[in-house]
């Protein structure tokens, strides 16, 4: 799969909650960054779960080019 477009230059830290599932936008163009809104219907794009494995900040990717989906690893900086 390609990746998506960048939505941001930042990660956007999230609290997440032990047991819930999250959708990450993989494309790009949700406009409830960094979750899901169905804007990706059409493309090739699907949203991406991740289930919080404990209750803690985490940070989502917003530039969409991360390796470690849906998590930022720094790839904005590049």
């Amino acid at each position: 799969m390609n990746k998506g477009e960048k939505a941001g230059s930042n990660p956007i830290g999230i609290v997440v909650e032990e047991g819930k599932s999250y959708f990450w936008c993989t494309c790009g163009k949700s406009s409830k960054q960094p979750f899901c809104d169905g804007s990706h219907k059409g493309t090739e794009f699907t949203p991406l779960a991740y289930k919080a494995e404990e209750s803690k900040k985490v940070f989502f990717c917003t530039c969409k080019q991360t390796d470690d989906q849906p998590l930022c690893d720094g790839s904005h900086n590049r």
